[in-house]
């Protein structure tokens, strides 16, 4: 059985970011359910404003293109985000504008967005969870031609939603990562299947 190899990452570098708590969980579950999973921050790729004219003088930055590898190396990712303002915060629209710019590496053609699967989470402190934000986010990946697999877990009123543990408090929580999980698992078994000759 292929092992599927995951991205982890929240959308917000905020130290007890409530999205990066609900990455903790999603790497603990996927890694439970038999995932090859890589946890990164995107503290760690900092970069510009996207701006066509930089892009121009100096081309792709370079962690946006060690970005570009992370994704390029793994079968899929589960981005947790926060919601601002209604939709996606700036740091992670801007990371995968970015990424989407990515055409090529050493001479090699490259996509790294095309044809990968995403699972999503959403997090905020009030009850409607940022649901907002996570459609906004799948309309983005599809335009990227990503495939993002239904469903996905919401988490409401963050600041009393993890255990000492870092855990969900609600089961329900608990059973809705689960089975996003799985999808995640399974969908990028068989689209990692369809890709080999």
């Amino acid at each position: 059985m292929v092992i599927p190899r995951l991205l982890v990452f929240a959308g917000s570098n905020r130290t007890g970011a409530y999205s990066g708590r609900t990455a903790d969980v999603a790497q603990k579950e996927l890694a439970l359910q038999g995932a090859e999973v890589t946890r990164i921050s995107l503290a760690d790729y900092p970069l510009p404003i996207l701006d066509e004219d930089l892009e121009k003088e100096k081309g792709v930055p370079e962690n946006a293109l060690k970005l570009a590898r992370q994704i390029a190396a793994h079968d899929g990712m589960l981005i947790a985000t926060p919601e601002y303002n209604g939709s996606i915060p700036p740091l992670l629209k801007n990371a995968i504008d970015w990424v989407s710019r990515v055409r090529g590496d050493g001479g090699r053609a490259v996509r790294p967005l095309a044809g990968k699967v995403a699972g999503l989470c959403s997090s905020s402190n009030g009850h409607f969870a940022g649901i907002r934000c996570i459609n906004h986010l799948r309309a983005v990946l599809v335009r990227c031609q990503m495939e993002v697999v239904t469903p996905e877990c919401s988490v409401p009123d963050g600041a009393e939603a993890f255990d000492e543990s870092g855990n969900f408090r609600d089961e329900r929580l608990h059973k809705s990562m689960e089975h996003l999980c799985r999808t995640l698992i399974e969908t990028s078994r068989l689209l990692s299947t369809r890709s080999v000759p």
